[in-house]
């Protein structure tokens, strides 16, 4: 498998004519994970919509690639085919598609026809990686995400994840309404993942997460732009002196709140 590299260049995104984004760009290389953190309200889940093609996001002006591929012209489920991954941060529920079910489909979908996981692999790969985050085994035999905890979402989500074994994923702060044991299984998740194959963007409000999944890159959005880069750090200080001083710092008087789809 060749690294992979995710591309964004002054992306610009509106919801109903209403700006959001005003010109993100972010570079995302194979082995690395980057963090995104900022205030309520100014684009962090906007951009990983935006990124996996939701419809509510119209993209403006900029460009998006994956190995030099263009992300804009393709169609949801053929950035997901082309390696792109979205964890949610609201799950949603399937009635009547199990588990296994649903991530053997999708695994297949990523294959050539006549080249399908076999069953008794897919049982062997579903089995590890379901015992590495903890999951009891019926999870799999269950309608997908029906019924399911905040947290048992979340974990599945990471399987899926690991799963796929996608090129870029986006992590949309995946560790809201964890507790710390939670938590630590999910970051074990990730960690199990980092590759030369395999970058990370992790959207995130706390410092927690990060304490478990150290990233190489931290970025502070502010009203639709990456205001700031770093390394870990920034999120230190962040935890310890939220986001004043950004403002001070960069001149900031007030963050554009974003519109919810």
């Amino acid at each position: 498998m060749k690294a992979s590299h995710l591309k964004i260049e002054d992306l610009h995104v509106a919801i109903d004519g209403k700006e959001i984004l005003k010109g993100v760009n972010l570079e995302i290389k194979g082995g690395e994970i980057h963090a995104v953190m900022g205030p309520n309200g100014t684009g962090k889940s906007t951009l990983a919509s935006a990124l996996m093609g939701h419809p509510t996001y119209e993209v403006t002006s900029g460009s998006v690639t994956l190995d030099g591929e263009d992300v804009l012209e393709m169609e949801v489920n053929e950035r997901a085919q082309a390696g792109m991954f979205l964890a949610m941060q609201y799950p949603s529920e399937i009635s009547g598609v199990t588990n296994s079910d649903f991530l053997r489909s999708a695994i297949n979908s990523r294959r050539e026809e006549g080249d399908e996981i076999s069953l008794m692999k897919f049982i062997r790969q579903l089995d590890a990686q379901m015992g590495l985050l903890e999951m009891p085994g019926e999870m799999a035999h269950r309608y997908l995400n029906e019924g399911f905890s905040g947290g048992e979402k979340k974990r599945n989500e990471i399987l899926q994840m690991t799963m796929l074994k996608p090129a870029i994923a986006i992590l949309d702060e995946i560790d809201s309404g964890l507790d710390i044991d939670a938590l630590k299984v999910v970051a074990k998740g990730v960690n199990e993942m980092r590759s030369p194959e395999f970058g990370c963007l992790i959207i995130t409000h706390y410092q927690r997460l990060l304490n478990y999944i150290e990233p190489d890159f931290i970025h502070i959005m502010m009203g639709g732009k990456i205001v700031m880069s770093g390394g870990k750090e920034l999120a230190h200080r962040l935890e310890a002196e939220g986001y004043d001083w950004v403002k001070k710092e960069l001149g900031i008087e007030e963050v554009e709140i974003e519109t919810k789809a």
